[in-house]
């Protein structure tokens, strides 16, 4: 996604490496979730994503698709079901990458 965003419109944070206490949320909650700031206000989940897609003008199209109730309820659902597999993916990809070093 930063290479995507070529205007720097999105400020990225790394939660899991920094904590400076500026965030409304508990550091759990923000490991927990993807989150976003749009307009002054936090967004989570698939929502964040469609903010973060209408920031970066390729991508924008979804973003703005995504605004849509019923498309936004789909992208939460496929969010979800993603989440629950993560943690099998991160595994994974650790032992790809323990196997390559």
């Amino acid at each position: 996604m930063r290479r995507l965003d070529r205007a720097g419109a999105i400020r990225f944070l790394d939660v899991a490496s920094s904590d400076d206490g500026s965030c409304p949320l508990d550091r759990a909650a923000l490991l927990a979730r993807f989150h976003a700031m749009e307009d002054g206000r936090l967004v989570s989940g698939a929502a964040a994503f469609a903010a973060m897609w209408r920031a970066i003008p390729p991508l924008r199209p979804l973003g703005l698709l995504a605004r849509h109730p019923l498309a936004l309820r789909l992208l939460e659902a496929a969010y979800i079901a993603f989440l629950r597999v993560r943690p099998k993916l991160q595994r994974w990809v650790a032992r790809l990458e323990a196997r390559s070093v």
